[in-house]
């Protein structure tokens, strides 16, 4: 995008002041950028039709109407001579162009500020918010992007105004840090350091493809699709705003006001009605999947008795786009309840345990439960869960009903065998479990959430021959709608190579999980994906003792982040005792395919009452350190040395590559 030079003031009739010509050209020369600056700015709540209302009208209102100069007069450069790539990445510099864009940031954040003078508890009522345009008949909303542009989305949803300000400057304008700050202190912003230290950690860490993204179609404002409003209901309006009229013209107006403006600043007024009209609801055909090379919930076909049922499924939409106060709704971490952009695809309707239960997954990234009770009057419930990415054993299963301890699945259609059994019985072979026509199972026994921990039910499905995978694997429910899949990597064998996860379903993977099945409960209700049992090291203990085995449990959660518990097995009686938890790390790449290095401590009392430290390191260590109060070496992947039971040690290891590693705590 050129820069041109200024225009001479000669050139200008008397009668218009040069500094609002001058903003009149930089606004229509850089509009598309300005309004996508304001889009990314303003609140994803407005929805993306109001959204896109608001960036245009913010842009339009910020030329100025006085004969003042622009807020900055610097001296406007000559045309430059950077490549169109650069011009791309760069803003413009001219003083119309950056008074321009520091007005419309102030009005842009002010969408999200409540004046001082309001009470913090309260909303904002609609007439101390800027005002919008008016389209009748007509949705606008940019055209969808991915998987990715979705994810961008999400995560500017979860940061204020400021934070998406300073984030669009940097990568959209291609401002250095010091030059945001003082810009968003000249709007207005309480705190631009604060701000531009979030925005940092936005797009990582691949900021260039956030950078590719943010110019995506996505997020441009000027390249809208458009979609009718709800016909049916604006012709009822219609009527009843003229049937108003002809009794009394002057509440006829006040009330088309304020039918318009509840239109306008309702929840709802960013959802393209296509999405919300159950006729457009995606299904699924029933022999699809087996007939795919994409074996996730886009193969699930529609089943349930209520799958024709319009007024439960557009109850189910309406519920999802705009909440009322008797809908419960929860999400899993990391899961945002914006309203579909596109329709969703239905994969039950139907009648569970006295409710009924809708399940619709958005395309990609979540499943949808809404639950409502057939007696009683009870509020309804709406459920979020994240399921990008998933497979054959994470989409295998959705829960459809939870009634006191025990739960009910849905079961994916290449699921062809089911059976359910306790990790803390590892060798009591599973008993079948009976699965409905619909492809729902009898009442499943669910984990104890807290007390004891006596039992963990869990349920092992064998995928079909149809897909060449025909396979048993282990799924467990932490209080999401998907469960999580179960998995186990053996001890490293000598000279062998690295081992891989498989199925926790062979004796030595069932008798781990029995000392480490409790240690899920700290997972519960926190988004897990799989987790992963890997025996990193064993050791022979001190004194003529056996053999003890180190475990790095690995949580991974469907929005990334992990969690590692370090646990340490030594000899015992019962084959379900429970492991001792000796490192406990969150938001971590370690005991993964990125992290593949560990090396984990824990004091440990003999027979004979002696303590010592014991350390042990993943395959790759060949040399371990002990510092502090107590020394030590030991060549190998393991040591173990003499210390007082409350000595405070310092471990480190060497690779055999090359490097060194602290120990996990």
């Amino acid at each position: 995008m050129p820069i041109h030079p200024p225009t001479q003031r000669s050139t200008i009739a008397p009668s218009e002041p040069l500094a609002v010509k001058q903003a009149e050209a930089a606004l229509v020369e850089h509009y598309p950028r300005l309004v996508r600056l304001a889009y990314v700015v303003l609140p994803p709540s407005l929805g993306r039709h109001r959204r896109v209302l608001a960036a245009h009208t913010v842009v339009q209102r910020a030329l100025p109407v006085t004969r003042t100069a622009p807020a900055r007069t610097a001296q406007v450069p000559a045309q430059s001579r950077r490549s169109p790539e650069a011009e791309q990445t760069k803003a413009p510099a001219s003083a119309p162009y950056v008074s321009m864009r520091l007005r419309v940031l102030r009005t842009a954040l002010a969408y999200e500020r409540r004046p001082r003078w309001w009470p913090g508890r309260l909303p904002v009522p609609a007439a101390l918010r800027p005002t919008l345009p008016v389209v009748w008949g007509l949705r606008l909303f940019p055209r969808a992007g991915g998987v990715d542009e979705l994810a961008l989305d999400r995560a500017l949803s979860e940061v204020p105004g400021a934070v998406r300000a300073a984030f669009a400057l940097q990568l959209l304008d291609g401002l250095p840090e010091a030059s945001v700050r003082e810009l968003l202190a000249e709007a207005g912003v309480d705190d631009p350091a604060g701000a531009v230290r979030r925005a940092a950690r936005l797009g990582r860490p691949d900021r260039a493809a956030a950078q590719v993204l943010l110019r995506s179609g996505e997020f441009d404002p000027c390249t809208v699709q458009t979609r009718p409003s709800d016909l049916l209901r604006r012709r009822h309006r219609v009527r009843a705003a003229a049937l108003a009229a002809a009794l009394c013209v002057v509440a006829g107006t006040l009330a088309v006001a304020v039918e318009k403006d509840a239109r306008d600043e309702g929840p709802g007024a960013g959802v393209t009605v296509p999405a919300l009209d159950p006729a457009s609801l995606l299904r699924t055909a029933a022999e699809q999947w087996a007939d795919t090379s994409r074996i996730d919930f886009t193969a699930w076909p529609v089943r349930g008795d209520r799958r024709g049922d319009g007024e439960l499924l557009g109850r189910a939409l309406r519920a999802w786009s705009e909440p009322s106060g008797n809908v419960k709704v929860s999400t899993t971490p990391g899961t945002v309840g914006v309203p579909p952009a596109q329709p969703p695809r239905l994969l039950f309707a139907g009648e569970v345990d006295g409710a009924a239960v809708v399940l619709l997954h958005d395309g990609g990234v979540r499943v949808v439960r809404y639950a409502e009770p057939l007696a009683g009057g009870g509020g309804a419930a709406l459920d979020f869960a994240r399921t990008d990415d998933a497979d054959v054993t994470t989409g295998a299963a959705v829960v459809v009903s939870r009634t006191g301890e025990k739960a009910r699945f849905l079961l994916a259609p290449w699921i062809s065998e089911t059976t359910t059994r306790d990790l803390l019985a590892p060798d009591t072979p599973g008993r079948p479990l009976e699965v409905g026509p619909d492809g729902i199972t009898a009442p499943v026994e669910r984990p104890a959430a807290g007390g004891g921990c006596d039992a963990w039910p869990v349920l092992q499905l064998r995928s079909s021959e149809r897909i060449v995978e025909n396979h048993a694997f282990l799924v467990t429910d932490l209080g999401d709608l998907a469960p999580a899949h179960l998995t186990y990597t053996p001890k490293p064998g000598r000279g062998a190579p690295a081992r891989q996860p498989r199925e926790a379903t062979g004796p030595e993977a069932l008798l781990a999980w029995a000392r480490t099945a409790c240690s899920l409960r700290a997972l519960s209700g926190s988004g897990v994906r799989a987790v992963n049992n890997w025996a990193f090291a064993e050791q022979r203990l001190p004194e003529g003792g056996a053999s003890a085995q180190w475990l790095c449990t690995r949580a991974d959660t469907w929005r990334g982040p992990g969690r590692v518990l370090v646990q340490f097995l030594q000899p015992t009686a019962s084959p379900t005792a429970p492991a001792a938890v000796v490192a406990d790390r969150n938001d971590t790449a370690l005991c993964s395919r990125f992290g593949q290095h560990i090396l984990a401590g824990t004091h440990w009392k003999a027979d004979s009452g002696r303590w010592y430290v014991l350390a042990a390191g993943s395959r790759a260590v060949n040399r371990i350190e002990a510092t502090g109060q107590v020394r030590g070496t030991a060549g190998g992947p393991t040591l173990a040395v003499r210390a007082p039971r409350d000595a405070s040690v310092q471990l480190t290891a060497r690779l055999r590559e090359g490097g060194t590693l602290a120990a996990v705590r």
